[in-house]
């Protein structure tokens, strides 16, 4: 785990954040943050980037001094961060995972799920709810489906119902997982209709796919699968770009959004949380991350 500042130390002129997890050196995180503390003249500030493992994660926060304003969490410490909180939102308790700490005034810490709110508005940018006309009746419920039962999944859940979903088509490979998404759903007021791997492709006929599997899990539908005209397909992985089911997609031209884009969109309300801004500086973020993706070939 890499070293911290002590609560015991005395702090420096500027604030400090991180994103953690295992493994993290991949993290863009820190350019995306770096990049908005320059661009708003937040010249103390610095993030970066420390490796932590669930077990250590309660060392870590009991031993971050003042100068500490917030952390962000990628796998595999979601679900241990919301357990630390002292407080949470009621986006982070109805997921049951957060990806933000936020330091409070009395030294505790504020957890959040920013991911939620990002999915939901990349997913409106790429056309998912977009109204038909001024005079146009009240739509139907979306039909959304997500594949994967991981902590990431629970996060798309929590985006369903915030686009007005009522039930959430699930695909895994474990019954187990959709299983363990059940609590999840009943907190969002959703119902899940689980689906077997095997069955996937008849799980795409949906206003939006979610893929939240890791890398290489969902490769194989590509050749399987039928797309919905006018549907809308995320993908939370950026590396390797395209994946097979997002190369598919944009063949048969469904709009497409990229674990880039969520990060980017996760990372605008992290920063604003951390800082106090009003108003992440989102053009320099932006183009910050594009730049450290294309040096990265």
């Amino acid at each position: 785990m890499g070293r911290v500042q002590s609560k015991d130390e005395t702090p420096s002129s500027g604030r400090k954040a991180a994103v953690c997890g295992k493994p993290i050196a991949h993290s863009l995180s820190p350019v995306i943050h770096n990049a908005g503390f320059a661009a708003a003249g937040l010249s103390g500030w610095t993030y970066e980037a420390i490796e932590c493992a669930e077990s250590e994660l309660p060392d870590l926060v009991a031993g971050l001094g003042p100068e500490w304003a917030g952390l962000s969490l990628t796998m595999p410490l979601k679900e241990a961060a919301l357990r630390l909180a002292t407080s949470a939102s009621p986006v982070a308790i109805a997921a049951g995972v957060a990806n933000t700490l936020v330091r409070q005034p009395d030294g505790g810490w504020h957890a959040d799920n920013t991911d939620v709110p990002g999915m939901v508005h990349v997913l409106r940018e790429a056309g998912l709810g977009l109204s038909r006309g001024r005079h146009a009746v009240k739509e139907a419920p979306p039909r959304i489906t997500v594949l994967g039962g991981g902590g990431t999944a629970r996060a798309a859940l929590a985006a369903a119902a915030e686009l007005g979903a009522e039930t959430v088509t699930v695909v895994t490979r474990r019954p187990e997982s959709r299983d363990e998404l059940a609590p999840v759903a009943v907190a969002l007021g959703l119902t899940v209709d689980g689906v077997a791997w095997a069955d996937a492709e008849g799980a795409f006929d949906a206003d939006a796919v979610l893929s939240t599997v890791p890398k290489g899990a969902a490769d194989e539908l590509a050749e399987r699968v039928t797309w919905r005209p006018g549907s809308v397909y995320f993908d939370a992985l950026y590396d390797p770009w395209p994946t097979p089911l997002a190369a598919s997609a944009t063949k048969h031209d469904i709009p497409v959004v990229s674990g880039l884009d969520l990060l980017l969109a996760q990372a605008l309300s992290q920063f604003e949380q951390f800082t106090g801004l009003a108003e992440a500086p989102q053009e320099a973020m932006r183009r910050a991350l594009g730049e450290a993706v294309a040096a990265r070939g």
